[in-house]
């Protein structure tokens, strides 16, 4: 810079008639002039204070001195990209908007810029604004100055360049600027309010807003303008809707500021305009996601239990009748588990279009989280309607599902709760639905139960054993049983069924049938798999037999719905065998009827795998379920377990007898091996033995024994079996044991 121009600008400032000087001070933005070069040749106060340095350690240095580091490069190609072509108005929002202060802090500003030449020299005008959230109002009241300051000076024909710079705080301001008088009609406007509304100076000058403003909302524009007029507010903030030329409604947020002459007198009225459309659709979507599920757009747990309480609020004043049914997808995970969760998610979205079309709306439906649906039902003029509701819900699953890859049948259980103004507080409704929708599970699936007081309790109890369930594993309460697999022709015992056991501290001995089914609906019931596995295979490994004709024992493992279609199932029978030593053939791995079909490719895919193993499969419960040749060509199980329901039946028949002799010529057609379960009495021996069935296993023989007492079992021979069986008497049918499926 040349020895005098930084003087140039001052003595041009102290010589101005107008004391620009004054107007510069006056000015709520920082305002620097510097030349070609970057070097700051003038800084007024205010720029002093924003950023921390004086006036005579800004003059001299180059503008990037106030420019953090990280940002120098670009900030330096934009001034030079300015000085090359000053025409174009370069605003804050295309630059780094940062100030690096006196102190090393940094502090979020606006920058705008505009060119200036004085007595043929050319230099760049920089105002610089705080634009800190914490100074969001006191930047409405500084606008509302600025402009009123330069209107006054071009009122006073003040020179031409005191009007340029009051151009450029009003031409290129990023706000949509607007000066109306007291009839709120347009004296002058800036660019960025046309663009916002889409309209050009000559289509808004001279009108007042109620042209391009929403028809509902042109009152809130005349109640604020005339708090103003009236003298009642100094100033009036509010958000109202434009409508741009192209039909857009857009939201703006709008303050209004009466500009003041040197006497105080109120001249016009200074508008700031911000469009907040964007804002607002943010914060409509954030609404939304907070009480939807994002999955199925349904409604969220919280958006539920607010309709909830407004429904048993009204049901309590009305004398009108509501219900809450919760819905379960039946074996859901079994989905997850063979066809992965992209599959899942698409089932669950497709299980809430079905269900959305026989909501009412009045009525409410929410996903609660996985596969478990709300439904709120308001308005009902008896419970039956809560029955019926539930038959239409369970009614559009009846077709099949299908998804990409995948052509399913999928139900549904629901359980169904009914309330009305004397009914409990409403915050139990959900929970008792939760304990009618187990007793729809326990019975069978399928079906919806309507809840009964009784329910809770045993909700209740329920909860608390599987707690202790939780807790049993780590403190040795479970342990595996093993019940004898004989070889109906030569008596010998050739395996052993591993069952799980139960002895609680308090309880005493907890049937499987009450404990299996409470791990089967948590995920209890993989942890409490994997440890069956682990446990039989290491026992059978310590099996031996003196002087016997046939081979070392197997032993038979059931494995849930779950664990059968976990990706890891192969690595975790591999590892159990590696581990223990035993050899493959001598595993046995039974799953029932339901869940080799609930995907009968996936099944066929484990067993081919298990197969390359060495380990096969029994199919349990056999003539309980669907039981058709298709399926068991396809799926070849090494062993077939007739049900007990066949072997010891209630009430004899020929019809039964008839089946039972069926399923046995069934399995040998199929060169499988037939095991009866259930044997209890010396007929049912004869018999299945008349027909030729290979395998056998009841309480005749033994009932489940403690792994300790398997050696000295397989230490008989053959010839103790028929001597205890001679001196046994029949004993009564006892319930079947609850294996792990």
């Amino acid at each position: 810079m040349a020895p005098n121009e930084g003087n140039l600008i001052v003595n041009y400032f102290e010589d101005s008639p107008l004391s620009c000087q004054q107007l510069l001070e006056v000015l709520p933005d920082g305002i620097a002039f510097i030349d070609e070069h970057g070097v700051i040749c003038h800084a007024n106060e205010r720029l002093e204070a924003l950023t921390g340095y004086t006036r005579d350690e800004l003059v001299g240095q180059t503008v990037e001195m106030l420019v953090p580091s990280r940002y120098r490069d670009g900030h330096v190609a934009h001034r030079d990209e300015f000085v090359r072509d000053p025409s174009a108005r370069v605003m804050g929002s295309d630059l780094d908007l940062t100030l690096l202060r006196q102190d090393g802090s940094e502090l979020a500003v606006d920058v705008a810029l505009a060119p200036l030449t004085l007595d043929g020299k050319r230099w760049i005008v920089v105002a610089i604004r705080d634009n800190s959230a914490q100074r969001a109002a006191e930047h409405v009241r500084a606008d509302a100055k600025l402009l009123a300051v330069a209107a006054e000076l071009a009122a006073a024909e003040v020179l031409a360049k005191s009007e340029q710079r009051f151009r450029l705080a009003f031409e290129n301001n990023m706000a949509g600027m607007i000066f109306v008088d007291f009839e709120d009609r347009i004296l002058a406007v800036n660019d960025s309010f046309c663009q916002m509304i889409g309209r050009n100076r000559n289509e808004i000058i001279g009108k007042d807003s109620a042209s391009f403003t929403h028809s509902e909302d042109r009152g809130i524009t005349k109640e604020a303008h005339h708090r103003l007029t009236s003298g009642e507010a100094d100033q009036v903030s509010y958000t109202k809707r434009y409508l741009h030329k192209d039909g857009r409604v857009i939201d703006v947020e709008v303050s209004k500021s009466p500009a003041r002459d040197a006497t105080g007198a109120t001249s016009y009225f200074v508008v700031s305009v911000r469009d907040i459309t964007q804002e607002r659709a943010l914060t409509v979507q954030l609404s939304h996601q907070a009480l939807h599920d994002r999955l199925t757009g349904l409604a969220n747990r919280v958006l539920f239990e607010d309709r909830l309480s407004q429904a048993y609020a009204r049901a309590v004043r009305q004398g009108e009748w509501g219900a809450v049914l919760s819905l379960d997808l039946d074996d859901f995970q079994g989905v997850n588990d063979t066809f992965g969760h992209i599959v899942g998610d698409q089932l669950l979205f497709e299980f809430a279009r079905r269900f959305e079309q026989v909501t009412r709306s009045s009525d409410t439906l929410s996903r609660l989280g996985g596969d478990q649906f709300l439904y709120l039902a308001e308005g009902l003029t008896s419970p039956t309607q809560a029955e019926e509701m539930a038959e239409r819900l369970l009614g559009v699953l009846a077709e099949p599902f299908s998804l990409v890859g995948a052509h399913l049948e999928q139900h549904a259980s629901i359980g169904v709760v009914v309330f009305d103004g004397t009914s409990k507080d409403c915050t139990e409704l959900i929970q008792d639905a939760d304990a009618a929708l187990y007793e729809a599970k326990r019975e069978g699936k399928g079906r919806y139960v309507l809840f009964t007081p009784e329910m809770h309790q045993q909700a209740v109890g329920r909860f608390a054993l599987v707690q202790e369930l939780g807790h049993s594993l780590q403190s040795g309460e479970i342990s595996m049983h093993y019940q004898p697999i004989v070889d109906l022709t030569t008596s010998e015992v050739v395996g052993f069924e591993a069952l799980m056991r139960w002895q609680h501290p308090e309880r005493g001995q907890v049937p499987p049938d009450v404990f299996i089914p409470l791990a089967e609906r948590s995920d209890l019931i993989s942890e409490l798999g994997s440890f069956a596995l682990r446990e039989a295979v290491g026992e059978a490994k310590s099996w031996k037999r003196t002087g016997a004709r046939v081979g070392l024992p197997y032993v038979t493992v059931n494995l849930s719905a779950r664990q059968f279609h976990d990706p890891d199932l192969m690595s975790m029978i591999e590892g159990a065998l590696t581990a223990s030593g035993l050899a493959p053939k001598r595993l046995l791995l039974e799953i029932t009827e339901s869940v080799a079909l609930a995907d009968v490719v996936g099944t066929a895919s484990v067993i081919e795998h298990l197969d390359l193993l060495g380990v096969a499969i029994a199919l349990d419960d056999f003539g309980t379920g669907y039981s058709s040749l298709s399926y068991l060509a396809l799926l070849r199980p090494r062993i077939i377990k007739i049900d007990r329901s066949f072997v010891s039946p209630s009430k004899a028949s020929m019809r039964n007898d008839t089946l039972l002799e069926a399923i046995v010529s069934l399995g040998h057609k199929l060169d499988m091996t037939v095991l009866a379960e259930g044997i209890e009495t010396q007929g049912q021996l004869e018999r299945l033995r008349h027909l030729g069935c290979e395998l056998g296993q009841g309480y005749l023989f033994s009932p489940a024994i403690p792994a300790g007492e398997v050696a000295a079992m397989l230490a008989w021979e053959p010839g103790r079996w028929g001597q205890r069986l001679a001196l046994s008497t029949p004993t009564p049918t006892r319930p079947k044991d609850q294996l792990i499926h």
